[in-house]
């Protein structure tokens, strides 16, 4: 595991963090693992296929209608570049 050093943290936000390690009953290092976890590994991150679903209902499109959509979709595989 890889170990981190913050220089100039200030007092207050170190007391802020021991003071909330204390309300979750972790040490300080604990807490502030927790932290920069959940902040960039959150739990509930973005999917296409959900958000691409979602913008869909929102839209209020019906399923013949994207039906249609898909039907005039080219499917034909693209011609490969010929290097001449």
């Amino acid at each position: 595991m890889a170990t981190i050093t913050v220089r100039n943290l200030p007092d207050e936000v170190h007391r802020a963090l021991r003071v909330r390690a204390a309300t979750h009953g972790r040490s300080t290092e604990a807490e502030i693992r927790e932290i920069l976890e959940a902040t960039v590994r959150p739990p509930a991150r973005l999917r296409m296929g959900d958000a691409l679903a979602a913008l869909g209902r929102a839209a209020g499109l019906t399923d013949d209608e994207l039906d249609g959509i898909d039907s005039t979709t080219d499917r034909t595989a693209a011609e490969p570049l010929r290097l001449e």
